[in-house]
């Protein structure tokens, strides 16, 4: 199906569009007009399946009626108020609930606005409770090659994806990167790899050459999400967790991606039975209806920070405007009950195997130089033509006049659908992907 004329671009050229080549763009837009259920709408009123929920966001499927109303009533009864000094029922509400599906220990929840904002936070609080306890040489942090952390500048110092840094200098001074984990003899791997675990000694090394006392903290993504689906390699995590144990370093799971259910589990965590001493969420927790992030805390990390400031006043200098917002705090407690009444992570477990077989079938296309998976997503590699990453540029035009959404790196096309997938949907989504890959 060839693409349609361009609509509307005279209203278009005042947007400066996020993370897109807004030139090209702009000549030749590609637009969603709505959504529901599995699928977006463009304005003619052609069906694309989602198989990127969104962006990793919506597990529940687009345009739930239950949050929409929840968000409706909230607007129309509390639509704002500070966060400072003020409270509102259902922020303390939602999250309690949240700490039902968190680690054990993990129980205090920090809100704030995106996935960028949490590790910023995140970074904050290791480097309060350090100080706290006395120990405020550690400045240090680590994280690995091919991160995707966010796009503040405490994430774009702890990123490993060159072209989020490279325009902006060095970023925060002290920032050190463990290799990555996509080891050519994994290729191909359904699940955790069996190769790569002793990648986790770069940690050590760091520790004998900074000194481990020197370091607040590593991030991790339990698998690396943006940069194509990148599971952690058997005991890799389990090793980390040892080492940050030995030398007093906080472990940071950024979980913005692999959580509420994506792994096959509540988060990352549980899924690979490792559990962190902070934890980033954002995207699933309200379905992606309204923006919204939180820190999830040990509760000793909050208690060292809070039992050390002022009788009456305020221990933690850090928040957002709209942390916790009504708003998104009743589209997160909507959701809760989603999860609870669809019993979303229970079923995404359930569909992965047929998932990861599913997407693995596409391994015969001569196109394919990879394919990695685990819970329900996975990344598919193309062969480069030319500079890479143009083949997979030249396959999201394609994909979106096939009638499928899905979120690409370079040329990695990563494959994320709604929790809520079907085996009818998994099959449209394979058989488009299996097209479009084909004509190129």
């Amino acid at each position: 199906m060839g693409h349609a004329e361009p609509q509307v671009t005279s209203t278009m050229q005042s947007f400066w569009m996020p993370f897109s080549p807004n030139k090209e763009f702009k000549s030749e837009p590609r637009m969603f007009a709505r959504a529901k259920g599995m699928y977006f709408y463009t304005p003619e009123g052609r069906e694309v399946i989602d198989a990127s929920a969104g962006l990793f966001c919506v597990a529940a499927g687009h345009c739930r009626d239950e949050i929409s109303q929840a968000v409706f009533e909230q607007l129309q009864t509390l639509d704002f108020t500070a966060p400072f000094l003020r409270g509102h029922s259902k922020s303390f509400e939602l999250a309690e609930r949240i700490t039902h599906y968190t680690p054990e220990g993990l129980n205090r929840i920090f809100f704030v606005n995106s996935g960028s904002e949490s590790v910023d936070t995140a970074m904050k609080m290791a480097l309060a409770y350090h100080r706290t306890r006395g120990q405020s040489q550690r400045q240090l942090f680590v994280s690995r090659e091919r991160a995707y952390h966010g796009v503040n500048m405490g994430g774009v110092s702890l990123a490993g994806m060159v072209n989020n840094r490279r325009a902006y200098g060095t970023g925060m001074a002290g920032v050190y990167h463990m290799r990555h984990t996509a080891l050519p003899e994994n290729k191909f791997a359904k699940g955790q790899p069996e190769h790569g675990a002793d990648l986790a000694d770069d940690l050590q090394r760091f520790c004998a050459l900074y000194g481990g006392e020197n370091i607040a903290a590593v991030f991790v993504e339990p698998t690396a999400g943006s940069f194509g689906c990148l599971p952690p390699p058997k005991g890799y995590l389990n090793k980390l967790r040892q080492i940050c144990d030995q030398h007093g370093i906080l472990l940071v799971f950024d979980e913005v991606i692999t959580g509420w259910g994506r792994m096959g589990a509540n988060f990352g965590a549980q899924a690979f039975g490792v559990t962190p001493d902070l934890l980033t969420m954002a995207k699933a927790m309200t379905n992606g209806a309204q923006p919204m992030g939180a820190v999830a805390a040990k509760q000793e990390i909050y208690d060292t920070i809070t039992q050390a400031g002022p009788a009456q006043g305020i221990e933690f200098f850090h928040g957002y405007t709209y942390s916790a917002h009504p708003a998104s705090c009743a589209a997160g407690l909507a959701m809760m009950d989603i999860f609870a009444k669809d019993r979303l992570i229970e079923r995404a477990a359930a569909m992965s195997p047929k998932f990861i077989d599913a997407i693995h079938a596409l391994r015969d296309m001569p196109i394919v130089t990879d394919i990695r998976s685990i819970g329900m997503m996975a990344a598919v590699d193309i062969a480069a033509d030319g500079a890479p990453g143009a083949r997979g540029h030249e396959a999201q035009k394609r994909l979106y006049d096939a009638g499928l959404h899905l979120k690409s790196t370079g040329d990695a096309l990563i494959i994320a659908p709604p929790l809520v997938m079907e085996d009818k949907h998994l099959d449209e989504i394979v058989s488009k992907l299996r097209q479009v890959l084909g004509s190129l």
